[in-house]
């Protein structure tokens, strides 16, 4: 199997001084270390696979996809506000540095429908906690979330603190 996390490089200062943003790109670039990227991502989730993965913009979208094509599942898409056509649930959340916002279709999927939230990194959790608030206001079981990346440097992992397992391929 592919190295695939020495695939993922550093960039120093990006997008401001002193944050050094992990770039994923090599990783989709590489066939090989995407496949294998993959593959750790989907383990956990062999044995009891979700009726959907649901991706966070943007970059979660990637990996959503690549897990449902992988698993025989579908993809659920959360976006930031106005891209989504028909009716939308939304959730509001703060971050570190201001507040954004999640939506996702009100009738993506069925109540019940157990789904694993998807995003390329986790940092702080922000993110991550907003789109599981949002997977339940519709009703969705919630069965896990799964992540590229943790940087555990930010904690994002105690952040987390949801009674749902968090499944990282990387930690580091």
């Amino acid at each position: 199997m592919t190295d695939w996390p020495s695939l993922i490089r550093d960039i120093p200062d990006f997008p401001k001084p002193g944050i050094v943003f992990k770039d994923i790109t090599p990783v989709l670039a590489d066939a090989d270390g995407f496949a294998a990227a993959i593959a750790t991502m989907a383990a956990p989730w062999h044995a009891a696979p979700p009726a959907a993965f649901v991706g966070i913009e943007a970059r979660g979208f990637i990996f959503a996809a690549a897990l449902a094509q992988a698993l025989h599942t579908g993809f659920v898409p959360v976006r930031k506000p106005g891209k989504l056509p028909a009716r939308t649930q939304v959730h509001d959340y703060a971050l570190e540095y201001g507040s954004d916002r999640l939506e996702i279709h009100a009738d993506a999927l069925p109540a019940g429908a157990r789904v694993v939230l998807v995003d390329d990194v986790l940092a702080t959790g922000g993110t991550l906690r907003a789109a599981l608030a949002l997977c339940r206001r519709i009703g969705c079981d919630v069965v896990g979330a799964s992540v590229l990346v943790e940087l555990q440097a930010l904690d994002g992992r105690a952040a987390w603190g949801a009674d749902v397992p968090l499944h990282a391929a990387l930690r580091g």
